[in-house]
């Protein structure tokens, strides 16, 4: 019993490892959340057992729950790098699946066709809204035109705090093409993770409800900043050694056993 005890431990000890290494890794991901492993005892017991006599058989992994705290917001200079200052991700689509994803990640760029999109090609949401968002069911991918209705190119594009997306042309003109579209769950430690610093919806986070930066929930954006990933290293560090230290406990526990069993088969023989 006691080999499938300490098997269990060492098993555990192996994925917290694993959690703790992948968030190391992803120390410096823009809008990367680290995860914590979490354990349950096992019990051995019947509607007979008398619970003075109750023998634990080890543990098991209950969850590997994401932290979605805000991280570190640094300040890059570029106006298509937006930060979350609060609660919310930004909507994506891809444009090849037409799959939704969710991301803190902010790090926008304009691409050839004027879709504003995130480094695997995302095309950024907003509600096609100009004096005010009324309907956050209805959103679309954000497009600049490559000129205006007086036929002068395009120059820039600006986010500001509220989450409005402005193009600017050569002749000094504005156009709003919308504001981003935030979205926020019931339960985002639901969320299932999909790489590159997304998510998409699960059963156990719940549908997405939508709103416009700096309303209700949502927190306003912060233009030419990043959001880092919320890894702290020390933090990890600390919880590194702590893992190697229950792995070799529970190797200990097992060579141990295997010991008191050799001795036992030295006598009998």
């Amino acid at each position: 019993m006691s080999y499938y005890t300490s098997l269990t431990g060492l098993k555990n000890a192996q994925t917290e490892l694993n959690v703790i290494s992948h968030n190391i890794a992803n120390a410096e991901t823009n809008g990367f959340k680290k995860s914590n492993t979490q354990f349950a005892d096992i019990i051995s017991s019947s509607i007979v057992t008398d619970p003075s006599l109750t023998v634990g058989i080890g543990s098991r992994v209950s969850v590997i729950a994401q932290d979605f705290n805000v991280g570190a917001i640094e300040q890059t200079g570029n106006a298509l790098d937006i930060a979350i200052g609060g609660e919310g991700f930004f909507t994506t689509v891809s444009p090849k699946s037409g799959q939704t994803e969710y991301t803190r990640n902010g790090a926008f760029s304009v691409d050839g066709s004027g879709f504003i999109k995130n480094a695997q090609g995302a095309r950024l949401q907003v509600f096609p809204s100009v004096g005010g968002v009324t309907n956050t069911a209805v959103h679309q991918d954000a497009q600049v035109a490559p000129t205006n209705a007086a036929g002068s190119a395009y120059a820039s594009v600006t986010i500001d705090q509220e989450g409005m997306v402005v193009a600017s042309y050569d002749d000094g003109s504005n156009v709003t093409l919308g504001t981003v579209a935030l979205a926020n769950f019931v339960a985002p430690s639901g969320l299932k993770q999909v790489g590159d610093s997304s998510w998409k919806v699960t059963g156990k986070s719940g549908e997405a409800n939508f709103g416009a930066p700096g309303s209700g929930a949502f927190g306003p954006l912060n233009s030419g900043s990043l959001e880092r990933s919320n890894v702290d290293i020390a933090e990890e560090l600390v919880d590194l050694i702590s893992a190697q230290r229950y792995f070799q406990a529970n190797a200990k526990a097992i060579d141990t056993a295997t010991q008191i069993s050799q001795t036992v088969i030295n006598l009998r023989t």
